[in-house]
């Protein structure tokens, strides 16, 4: 498991219809890649921005 990975993820059993997902890149030191679940307080995962696949790569 990678280090900046959460161990005991929950996983939720409802998917709400109106949930709302959003990515960016965060600048800095170390430039990151953030995937978010804006309709849920705490709900994202970051990464490496050089760890995250391009778009091509998700096709």
């Amino acid at each position: 498991m990678l280090p900046y990975m959460e161990t005991n993820p929950v996983v939720s059993t409802e998917v709400p219809e109106d949930g709302e997902v959003m990515a960016a890149v965060e600048n800095g030191r170390r430039d990151r890649f953030i995937i978010a679940d804006v309709t849920e307080d705490e709900a994202y995962v970051t990464l490496p921005l050089n760890k995250a696949a391009s778009l091509p790569a998700w096709r």
